[in-house]
Order: C-alpha cells, then structure tokens, then sequence
C-alpha cells in the first residue's frame, strides 16, 4: 500500500472531510520531500512502516503508533535543536483538526518526542516507534553506508572539522546505550549489525 492511500485510511474513521484529509496529506508529503531531506524523507516513512509488518500484533494502538511515524520528523532542519519538539506540535495541531480524542494526541505526542533521545520508555508501542526508527543502523553495511552519506549530505552546511566530532558523539551514544533496540523483536534482528556498524563508522571518521 502506498504511503497517501495509508494515511487517507488512517484517517477516515475521524472524519468524513476529505478534503481536510488531502490537505493534510499534501502537507506531510511537501514536508518529507523538502530539497535538503536525503534520509529523513517519505522512503525513510515506508522502510517504517515495513519494519511492522512483521510485530503489528505486538502493537496495542497501531493507529496512534502510524499517526505517529507520519508526523515524527515532519519538521526538520539540520541546524535546530528542536525538531521533536516542533513535529510534535504540529501533530497535535493537525490531529485536533481530525477530532481524534486528545488522550490519543497526547500519546502520539509523548512518541515523537520520545524519537529526541531514544531512551526506553514504558510504553511498548514507543518501544517499537523507536525500533523502526533506527533499524537502517542494523541493515547490511552497503546500506548503512548509504545511510550515512545521506545524513552527511543533510549536514552539508557543516564543514567536517564540526560534523565529525557531532557525528562521533552520536554514535558514541548509541553504543553508550545498554542496547540500542528496545524491544526483543529488534535486539535480535539488528543489535549485532548496528554495532558492528557503527564501530566501522567511527574508525572512517
């Protein structure tokens, strides 16, 4: 199923304007497709939403779960600090729009901040958003590489001597992490990869 047709499901049970649900399609779909975004673009949402296929059963609210990975990075600008933050608000903003419950919303928004620090959470669903999220670093190293040179090009403002020491942070935090996947399904899937992975990427920088 393509992404649009996914999200104009996702929203239908909330209403009956289809209108609204084309606008706000329109708008996650410019949003993803801005010039600068080489990763974190529309393929980054379908390699999501693929990861569920196999644990959808293990989901509890897999509507909110999807609302979520729709709206997780829809704001981002590689030189903010606050991006969650902004995607998590717009998500609040829209959905009220669709008339989803605010407990639902509130969820939803506790998901997309939660991919800031990517610490685990209570809440299995988040878990799983977290998973999906980074499972590219588990993915066979042709792939991750491309991953990063994809990352390095949405940094592209910054010159090495800043971007290398920021990019060994990061790293450095994953593998600081007591596993960098939350949930079992994913440990056992990707953790060895990932940290194979980014290891071999530490000694490239």
């Amino acid at each position: 199923m393509n992404l649009k047709n996914q999200f104009e499901e996702l929203c239908s049970p909330f209403t009956e304007d289809g209108q609204l649900i084309a606008s706000l399609w329109k708008e996650i779909e410019t949003k993803y497709s801005e010039k600068g975004r080489h990763y974190h673009n529309l393929l980054h949402l379908e390699n999501m939403f693929r990861e569920f296929e196999a644990v959808k059963m293990n989901i509890s609210d897999f509507s909110a779960l999807s609302f979520s990975v729709f709206y997780h990075d829809v704001i981002y600008d590689a030189t903010s600090k606050a991006n969650e933050e902004k995607s998590a608000a717009k998500a609040e903003k829209r959905l009220t729009k669709l008339h989803l419950h605010q407990n639902k919303i509130s969820i939803i928004s506790e998901q997309i901040l939660a991919t800031k620090y990517h610490q685990r959470s209570d809440q299995k669903d988040t878990n799983y958003l977290l998973d999906a999220d980074l499972s590219v670093l588990g993915k066979d190293f042709e792939t991750y590489l491309e991953y990063t040179q994809n990352i390095r090009k949405e940094y592209s403002i910054y010159p090495d001597f800043l971007y290398k020491p920021g990019r060994k942070k990061v790293l450095k935090h994953f593998l600081e992490l007591e596993s960098i996947f939350k949930t079992e399904h994913f440990k056992e899937k990707y953790e060895v990869q990932a940290k194979e992975n980014i290891a071999a990427e530490l000694q490239l920088l």
